[in-house]
C-alpha cells in the first residue's frame, strides 16, 4: 500500500533521527521481546537500513531491522546486504512483516504525499506497533523530513495512540535562525506554517528566542541555542532535557503544534 516515490538517499543522511530514537526509546527496545524495527521506505539504496541496524544494536544488542521498500528493483539491489538480523521485504504502509513492530521509521516519505492523506497513513501504522502494556508505552512511529545530507530534521514521534511529540534537530554551525528548518517540516506540519497556526507561532517566538541569545554566540553556537531553547520553555511545553538541548535538539508536545482545524 502507498505509492513509489524518488528514492533518494545518503549515507548518514539519518544520524540525528537514528540517535534521538537510540537515546529515548532504546530502553522500550532492550526489554522488547522481540524488538523489531523497520526501515520504512529506505530507497534506492539500502544505507539507512544498514545504519539503523548498527545504531539501535549500540544499545539494544538484540535489535533486528527490516528494511521495506514498494519498489521491487530496489528489494532485489537490497538483497545481497543482507545479514544476520537484517532483511529487506517488498511492501508499503501494511509493513508486511510478522508481529508488531517496536519501531517504525519513515523518513522522507509522506512528504511526497497530499497532506490530507497523512492521518490515514499514521492511523495505519500506529495499529501495526506493538501495543503498550506491562510497564511499556509500545511501538513507536517516527516520520519525519531532512535536507539530502541530513544537517536539518524535524519528525513526529506517535506511539499506539497517536501523535506525542514532535522535534526540531539541526547541526548547530550551520543554521542561520531557528526558523530555516520550517523547509523540513513533516507533511503534517509544513502547509501550517502560516500566521494564525501553532507551528508558525513556536518558530517566530523560537527566532526571537534566538535573536535574543545572540550575546551567547560568543560562546559558541550551542551555548546560543541552550539558551533560547531554555527561554521557549517560559510558554512552550518542551518535553526534553539541556542534554538533548546540546545535541541540537528540541522536543515539543504534539498538542501544541498541532494544525488547528
Amino acid at each position: 500500500m502507498g505509492t513509489v516515490t524518488r528514492g533518494t538517499t545518503n549515507p548518514n543522511r539519518l544520524r540525528r533521527m537514528d540517535r534521538w530514537i537510540a537515546a529515548t526509546h532504546g530502553c522500550e527496545l532492550r526489554r522488547a521481546e522481540d524488538p523489531l524495527a523497520i526501515d520504512l521506505g529506505y530507497g534506492a539504496a539500502p544505507w539507512t537500513a544498514v545504519e539503523l541496524l548498527g545504531r539501535l544494536r549500540t544499545v539494544a544488542p538484540r535489535a533486528r531491522v527490516a528494511g521495506i521498500e514498494i519498489e521491487p528493483e530496489r528489494v532485489a539491489a537490497a538483497r545481497p546486504y543482507e545479514r544476520p538480523g537484517l532483511v529487506f521485504r517488498h511492501g508499503g504502509f501494511e509493513v508486511p512483516v510478522p508481529g508488531r513492530p517496536m519501531l517504525i521509521r519513515a523518513a522522507n516519505v509522506l512528504r511526497q504525499y497530499d497532506e490530507a492523506e497523512v492521518a490515514a497513513v499514521w492511523e495505519r501504522l500506529c495499529t501495526r506497533l506493538a501495543p503498550a502494556g506491562c510497564g511499556s508505552r509500545g511501538g513507536l512511529l517516527v516520520e519525519g523530513t531532512c535536507d539530502e545530507i541530513g544537517r536539518r530534521h524535524v519528525w513526529v514521534a506517535l506511539g499506539p495512540e497517536g501523535p506525542r511529540t514532535v522535534t526540531f534537530a539541526t547541526r548547530l554551525g550551520s543554521l542561520e535562525r531557528p526558523s530555516d528548518l520550517a523547509e523540513r517540516l513533516p507533511k503534517a506540519l509544513i502547509h501550517r506554517n502560516v500566521a494564525g497556526e501553532p507551528v508558525h507561532a513556536f518558530l517566530r517566538d523560537f527566532d526571537r528566542a534566538w535573536a535574543a541569545a545572540a550575546p551567547y554566540a560568543s560562546y559558541g553556537a550551542r551555548q546560543r541555542w541552550l539558551r533560547a531553547v531554555r527561554e521557549l520553555t517560559t510558554d512552550w511545553p518542551v518535553t526534553d532535557s539541556p542534554a538533548r538541548w546540546r545535541q541540537g535538539e528540541v522536543t515539543v508536545a504534539w498538542e501544541a503544534l498541532a494544525p488547528r482545524h
